[in-house]
């Protein structure tokens, strides 16, 4: 019947790979618009901020509760004593319940939860949706701060959780989930699988970036100021953080006790000048006059991934670009000058800017990136949030070879594309946020690495039908 109606061929040929490279071999993908499977307790899912598949190929997202509308919370009943200025009885939420819950569906799922390949729900737990862990499992006293806004989530090889967050104030008008109450969200979380708390690195409070900060933070640690991605690389221990929506740097701490090792910014430089690249305005600024490789990042320094081969890799999203380093460099995160983006200085490899006349508020290109599994990790998945698509790149090179996801709210589509990542199948998961509010996946088939050559140039308006 299906095959009948066209509908399974729709599928592919609307959610697969387009754009392809004439000389390029890539994966195809289809999307699995049955994935994950209904959540249980009539949840409902905020927009993710962050999403990563771990070495079990489970599904780790980080939700925003706190981002549902009055409607999308309709079963979200009054909280006891809480009212509004009018007297009113609200929920958690600040929405007025007059007449206790608005509908039948729907509440506000934990923040952190965990799927298996099949998109069933394996654990869920966190935030301030969870009724016993702000307070229970998650003491202030004891560092546990939970963040305002969620943002980013990673497992390491020891099957520890670390969670970031990137608000950059305390809201205006706090309501009964309002957690951090002292000033922006400048830390990392570290907690085991079932939610129990380990550590803190950084701290709240920050109004302003300070790219060069060592051990200001809770326990001697960085301070940092709205981190937005991290990655542990399993050979060192190291923890290496994108900071982020304030600070412009990759920050380098060791994952047990939070110190300080190093630091960067864009082509390996350190010390980081954060007045200068203020000064500079928006990437545009740079772009209208010519030159195409400020020697900052700018904000949000929006992901990090560590490839098997020892290549960093940087979405330096506000310049449109992304940026590969060599953590083998023993001269990278330390003091180091490469004011012409010199390849093999200060650990810098190459760079590749994506769709680099992007000038959107949001704002920039490059928001996430992930690595095909085959041996070599031969492709480099490079997800737009501003043209909502991922580019499928040779890693070798950095060449565009195809292109999947378009900008839409149908399965396949993207509204504020925002993570990205793939399991040891080839498979990809992706997550969005402002009003997409989702998880999806694609399903990989055919090739299983990339090889060939495409465009130089990544990203760019396609050629009309």
């Amino acid at each position: 019947m299906l095959t009948k109606s066209g509908a399974l061929e729709r599928l592919f040929e609307q959610t697969g790979v387009y754009n392809e490279a004439l000389e390029g071999e890539t994966p195809d993908f289809v999307i699995d618009p049955a994935w994950p499977q209904p959540l249980p307790n009539g949840w409902i899912l905020g927009q993710i901020g962050g999403l990563y598949v771990d070495q079990h190929d489970h599904v780790w997202i980080y939700n925003r509760p706190r981002t549902l509308t009055n409607e999308e919370a309709g079963a979200l009943e009054p909280l006891e004593g809480a009212t509004n200025d009018d007297g009113q009885p609200v929920n958690a939420l600040g929405f007025a319940r007059p007449y206790g819950a608005l509908a039948d569906c729907c509440k506000p799922a934990p923040s952190v939860l965990e799927f298996d390949a099949d998109g069933k729900l394996l654990r869920a737990w966190g935030g301030p949706a969870d009724p016993d862990f702000i307070g229970v499992r998650c003491k202030e006293e004891d560092g546990c701060l939970w963040p305002n806004s969620e943002h980013g989530i990673y497992v390491d090889q020891n099957d520890n959780i670390w969670l970031g967050g990137n608000s950059g104030k305390v809201p205006d008008k706090p309501t009964a989930w309002t957690t951090n109450k002292e000033g922006a969200d400048g830390y990392l979380l570290k907690f085991d699988m079932d939610g129990n708390f380990k550590m803190r690195v950084g701290g709240p409070g920050k109004d302003g970036p300070d790219s060069n900060d060592t051990d200001s933070g809770f326990g001697g640690t960085p301070q940092l100021y709205q981190p937005a991605d991290m990655v542990v690389d399993p050979e060192t221990n190291r923890l290496y953080i994108a900071d982020g929506y304030g600070n412009r740097r990759i920050v380098i701490v060791d994952a047990d006790t939070g110190k300080y090792i190093g630091h960067f910014g864009a082509y390996g430089n350190n010390p980081i000048d954060d007045a200068a690249a203020k000064a500079a305005g928006p990437w545009m600024n740079d772009y209208a006059n010519g030159n195409s490789k400020p020697i900052f990042f700018r904000n949000p320094v929006h992901c990090v991934k560590i490839a098997d081969d020892g290549k960093i890799y940087v979405c330096d999203r506000g310049n449109d670009r992304i940026q590969v380093f060599d953590k083998k460099d023993p001269t990278l995160g330390t003091q180091c000058t490469n004011p012409d983006g010199t390849a093999g200085k200060c650990g810098f490899v190459t760079e590749q800017l994506i769709s680099e006349h992007t000038n959107t508020s949001v704002p920039g290109t490059a928001v996430s990136m992930s690595f095909s599994p085959d041996e070599g990790q031969s492709c480099l998945y490079v997800g737009d949030n501003s043209n909502m698509t991922i580019y499928i790149l040779n890693r070798d090179k950095l060449e565009e070879l195809a292109r999947f996801g378009r900008s839409g709210q149908m399965p396949g589509e993207f509204h504020w594309l925002h993570q990205v990542s793939v399991d040891g199948a080839g498979n990809i998961y992706t997550a969005e946020v402002d009003t997409g509010k989702r998880i999806q996946k694609f399903i990989r088939y055919g090739e299983e690495g990339c090889s060939g050559t495409g465009s130089a140039t990544v990203g760019g308006p396609l050629a009309a039908k």
